[in-house]
């Protein structure tokens, strides 16, 4: 537990891992937390405007979307190299040039007098 997590009551960091988690319902992730169904609402929308709570539940969504990006570069990668279809493969693969910086739209066009383009598709 980091010195930001000591700082919450521990109903605040379990609405923080519900919202992260189920990623919804702010009153129901209240619920969830140990608040009454009652008050979940007031509550949630309190919770969601306190700065410690705001500031942690940041810092814990920054590190969980850090993580599923590993995850998502790693989907498009076995798409780019397994996938069934060709048109998946070639898009899985057009995206991960792209996302390395390298365009496959405007460096793969080449003009030919003034009337005729030709596309090279590298992909």
């Amino acid at each position: 537990m980091d010195s930001k997590t000591k700082e919450l009551t521990t109903r605040q960091q379990a609405f923080i891992d519900n919202l992260l988690t189920n990623g919804g319902n702010a009153t129901q992730c209240a619920i969830k937390a140990g608040y009454s169904p009652k008050s979940a609402k007031v509550e949630a929308s309190r919770l969601l405007k306190h700065d410690k709570v705001l500031k942690q539940l940041q810092a814990q969504a920054i590190k969980t979307l850090g993580y599923r990006t590993i995850q998502a570069l790693d989907t498009v990668s076995n798409l780019s190299a397994s996938a069934n279809s060709e048109y998946v493969r070639l898009e899985a693969s057009k995206d991960i040039l792209d996302r390395a910086g390298i365009k496959t739209d405007e460096g793969n066009r080449t003009n030919l007098g003034n009337a005729i383009q030709v596309n090279i598709d590298l992909g």
